[in-house]
């Protein structure tokens, strides 16, 4: 399932000028990181369903295809990767929308490297000790397979459709399963511009667990923690 204790943080970079893609690889290697490349975000969604989410992703905004902004509301339909962008236009509008709606960082071009670094260091820092990633299709055990870019549990050889919300809380408890997630990490990470309240959650998590549990009524692996959050066990 997932085992990512010695893992170097894996960084992605979505950047269609290959000029600044191999700067922003070389600063980002250099800083210790492990780092992908795509040109495009469709081909950022190919690595991603191809070898699973990284810790944090790195945005230009205008490329061909896919905008910046549409990669990222893809990524967040089934996770919460944290998303810095890194673009030329600085126009304060954009950026607004940028940082409301889908990343956690602005970076106009053109920047300074050791400046990129440290914002990197600062998003991934806010992300607390939350900073697993997963594989595109996680197996849980010989009853629960879970396809989070297609937003699909398989759950004894059945398929089950997952809202873009519980796709997400079911991708931040398995990614760190066996450890507490507070509820006000959840809160802040699902609903990110929203000041949303517990009850919320609660809806949602009861929605998830009719899904996947073996039986609703005593959950085995979303388990409440009393006045904490949520952790996800193992069966």
């Amino acid at each position: 399932m997932l085992d990512s204790s010695e893992e170097l943080q894996r960084i992605l970079i979505v950047e269609d000028n290959t000029y600044t893609l191999r700067i922003v690889k070389h600063t980002l290697e250099q800083a210790g990181y492990r780092v992908s490349t795509a040109v495009s975000g469709e081909e950022g969604l190919q690595l991603i369903n191809r070898y699973g989410l990284p810790h944090l992703a790195v945005v230009d905004l205008h490329m061909p295809g896919m905008s910046g902004f549409e990669f990222c509301n893809a990524i967040h339909q089934f996770s919460d990767v944290p998303v810095i962008m890194l673009t030329a236009v600085g126009a304060e509008e954009t950026i607004i929308e940028g940082l409301e709606k889908h990343a956690d960082d602005y970076i106009v071009k053109p920047f300074n490297p050791p400046e990129l670094v440290v914002r990197v260091q600062r998003v991934l820092g806010r992300m607390d000790d939350y900073n697993y990633t997963l594989d595109s299709t996680t197996q849980i055990d010989d009853r629960l397979l879970v396809d989070f870019p297609k937003r699909q549990a398989h759950v004894d050889g059945n398929t089950v459709s997952l809202t873009p919300t519980e796709t997400k809380l079911l991708y931040i408890l398995v990614r760190n399963a066996g450890r507490i997630v507070t509820t006000e990490f959840l809160l802040k990470r699902i609903w990110p511009l929203e000041h949303a309240q517990e009850d919320r959650l609660h809806v949602h998590v009861h929605r998830l667990r009719r899904k996947i549990e073996p039986d609703k009524d005593s959950p085995k692996y979303i388990v409440a923690e009393r006045g904490t959050g949520y952790s996800f066990k193992i069966l």
